[in-house]
């Protein structure tokens, strides 16, 4: 991820870390300090039907202080990470002409390397072969690419379902590899703004013990609900992005009767946990050396950090704390 930028450009602020590490409230408070635009960057909180699950914010603090790209998709869209970057690129643009700080806030990391560092300019995948690839079961998908894309096929799980067909796909329908076409980025902003990032990694036990109990909420909040109204939707396909949320499977077999709701919850809080694991270790490892990491859980102080840390970038933001 590219920061060699001139401190005159634009700023943006970035809260950065796994699920249920504090992000959402350290982005309220610091949009309300300093007059700030919310934008999310959580692939699960951009549906409009998935508000408890995502623990997307609710709509009286989405009243507080002005928030974008939460719960503006329709369940039945294919949403992608060159789309989101798009929407946060006019997002951040709008904020700025109104005087506004951008603050993106999320835990999908492939979003926000996609907005600073660019896409890569894959053709439009032949409706043939997308077709043909989705068709195939997951074991036979991991077979080709092994024939096709080796590499690929090494860098990812048997069972990642979704990216073994992406990287399938296109190297079928082009000719190339995925990871060819990646070193061909472009369209990134990362070279136009003055990046604040802040990454939150507060202790794991916490996390997880907070991970746990926010299940919980959810499940006693509506997630049943939530789920129930989904499956009852005849323009949903069964595999579409959206039923692939954490949730959505564990609570869908507790509505089928397969399992009872406390299996269901300990499923849930499992697949929530094993999530929020793997996104502690990316964002420990992948973003540059110089994000700052804080293992800090009040919000108040980590307002002040954020606050610190953006007068250290020379962003100048005149609050009373």
């Amino acid at each position: 991820m590219n920061m060699a930028v001139s401190p005159l450009a634009p700023r943006v602020a970035l809260i950065a870390g796994p699920t249920a590490s504090g992000k959402s409230a350290l982005a309220m408070a610091l949009a309300e300090a300093t007059g700030g635009t919310v934008i999310n960057a959580d692939s699960a909180q951009v549906y409009a039907d998935l508000r408890v699950l995502s623990a997307r914010p609710s709509t009286l603090d989405e009243a507080r202080v002005p928030h974008r790209l939460f719960g503006h998709v329709e369940a039945t869209d294919i949403y992608s990470a060159a789309r989101w970057a798009t929407e946060a690129t006019n997002a951040i643009d709008e904020a700025h002409a109104a005087g506004s700080l951008p603050i993106l806030v999320g835990g999908t990391g492939l979003y926000l390397r996609t907005l600073l560092d660019g896409i890569a300019p894959v053709p439009d995948i032949d409706p043939s072969v997308r077709a043909a690839v989705r068709a195939l079961s997951v074991v036979s998908a991991y077979e080709q690419l092994q024939a096709l894309d080796p590499a690929a096929a090494d860098r990812l799980a048997p069972a990642d379902t979704t990216r073994i067909a992406r990287a399938l796909e296109v190297v079928r329908s082009t000719g190339r590899t995925l990871a060819d076409w990646q070193r061909q980025l472009s369209g990134g902003i990362g070279n136009r703004i003055t990046l604040v990032p802040l990454i939150l990694l507060p202790d794991r036990d916490w996390l997880i013990d907070r991970c746990d109990a926010r299940l919980a909420a959810m499940f006693d909040g509506g997630a049943e609900a939530e789920v129930a109204a989904l499956r009852a939707r005849t323009d949903i396909a069964p595999n579409a992005p959206i039923m692939r949320a954490i949730g959505v499977r564990e609570i869908a077999g507790w509505l089928d009767g397969a399992v009872d709701r406390a299996t269901a919850l300990a499923q849930a809080q499992l697949a929530t946990r094993r999530y929020a694991k793997r996104q502690y270790t990316w964002f420990r490892h992948q973003p540059p050396i110089d994000w700052p990491r804080t293992d800090l859980r009040d919000t108040t102080d980590l307002l002040a950090l954020a606050i610190n840390l953006a007068a250290d970038r020379g962003v100048r933001i005149d609050i009373g704390l």
